[in-house]
């Protein structure tokens, strides 16, 4: 009997705690009026557009979701470890399964319930921050700056090799004694110009 009572008490702290999570009534981002924008007329379009988001949801705000979403967790939990339990204690068990099922739902809810309010509150942010880009405020956007791909380093020329140099210059003659000979049917040399 204490460890029903003991997981009961448990079970209703979760409860209470899972409670305890709350979500704006409204928008969770900022919007500011634009250019050349009264601010009577930027709340005019703020109430519109709070107005068509929560139709946009269904018009349930994310805090009813998530304490529906939790409590619907908690009382499936309840009924599975009920009938679990009777099916394998009997009438002893059904009550040790509905106090471990509401236990584990409830622990359960509370991870579902955070998760739809979080989904909710998303999709309502979403539509208001169309809404009052539509009508020309300034809204938030997420941004990322992409750097351009870096080329791989080329690998350095093999020993006895010149590499041609950047930019255009010529680099310094090798040593003397090191010239290879030219090329077949290479051209020679202009003449030095006469001073």
């Amino acid at each position: 009997m204490t460890t029903i009572r003991f997981r009961l008490a448990i079970a209703g702290a979760l409860l209470v705690l899972g409670g305890c999570v709350t979500f704006p009534g409204g928008p969770s981002v900022m919007a500011l009026p634009g250019s050349q924008m009264s601010f009577d007329q930027f709340r005019a379009d703020d109430y519109t557009c709070r107005s068509y988001a929560s139709q946009s949801i269904g018009g349930q705000d994310a805090q009813q979701a998530a304490v529906n979403s939790g409590v619907s967790s908690a009382v499936v939990g309840t009924a599975i470890g009920a009938v679990a339990g009777a099916a394998i204690g009997g009438s002893r068990g059904a009550g040790v399964g509905a106090g471990t099922g509401l236990l584990f739902g409830s622990a359960a809810g509370a991870g579902a319930a955070d998760t739809s309010g979080r989904s909710l509150q998303h999709r309502y942010d979403t539509g208001y921050i169309q809404c009052m880009y539509a009508k020309g405020h300034k809204v938030p956007v997420a941004g990322q700056f992409t750097s351009s791909p870096r080329r791989a380093a080329s690998p350095p020329p093999p020993p006895g090799t010149y590499a041609p140099p950047p930019g255009g210059s010529y680099a310094p003659p090798p040593a003397p004694g090191t010239y290879a000979p030219p090329p077949a049917g290479a051209h020679a040399p202009p003449p030095a110009p006469e001073r």
